[in-house]
């Protein structure tokens, strides 16, 4: 997962009814799932580049929209995309990419112009009232090297504890796992939530998953 936003609210007045947060500078308006189209008529925030230029990432955005399974939700001001989360399969190379019912929360970005007002906390809520998470056992692969540390202000650790709390609000929970890439570093972390609607024979399954390396 990349992530690059701040989770604190400097209003904590600010609450969003019918999708919109009504802000002194703008009406936030959450989206999604978008479609590529859609998101093709937008433009995106200058201020949405700490994974690649804004521009690419709006053609990132774009493709993941097209993909099996893709979703974006977006945050938009008028015709400005300020700042999204993604949904998609794990990569081909990940151990997680074996079971058909996992769907990796991906990217979550919010333009550092706006991040006082929680977007990214109001987009997950958004993303997650949607039935298709139900069909899904949905992962978070939180990599520390992603995070937005300069600008949050907070040690790897306390970064870590700031997601923990942010993604627990959606019902996802920290699992251990034997996965590398994660045991890499100790601030690394998975998150995991169970849709209601994955067969038991699925869940077995990821357990399996969880720790490859059993008596070894």
């Amino acid at each position: 997962m990349s992530i690059a936003f701040n989770s604190e609210s400097k209003d904590p007045k600010v609450r969003p009814e019918n999708g919109v947060l009504k802000t002194p500078y703008g009406m936030i308006h959450l989206e999604g799932p978008c479609t590529c189209e859609y998101i093709s008529r937008l433009k995106m925030d200058g201020g949405l580049r700490n994974f690649r230029p804004p521009a690419r990432q709006q053609e990132a955005l774009m493709l993941i929209s097209n993909l099996p399974e893709g979703k974006v939700f977006i945050a938009r001001v008028q015709e400005n995309i300020i700042g999204y989360v993604t949904f998609h399969y794990p990569d081909e190379y990940s151990r997680w990419s074996k079971h058909p019912y996992v769907l990796e929360l991906g990217a979550v970005e919010v333009s550092p112009e706006w991040r006082q007002y929680k977007i990214a906390h109001y987009l997950l809520l958004e993303a997650f009232s949607n039935n298709f998470v139900e069909n899904h056992i949905i992962i978070t692969i939180e990599f520390c090297w992603h995070w937005d540390i300069k600008n949050s202000g907070l040690t790897l650790m306390n970064y870590q504890k700031m997601l923990t709390r942010l993604f627990s609000t959606v019902g996802l929970h920290k699992r251990s796992t034997d996965d590398p890439d994660i045991t890499e570093h100790p601030a690394n972390a998975m998150m995991v939530r169970f849709g209601k609607n994955v067969p038991k024979e699925a869940l077995q399954r990821f357990e399996e998953l969880t720790f490859l390396n059993k008596g070894q």
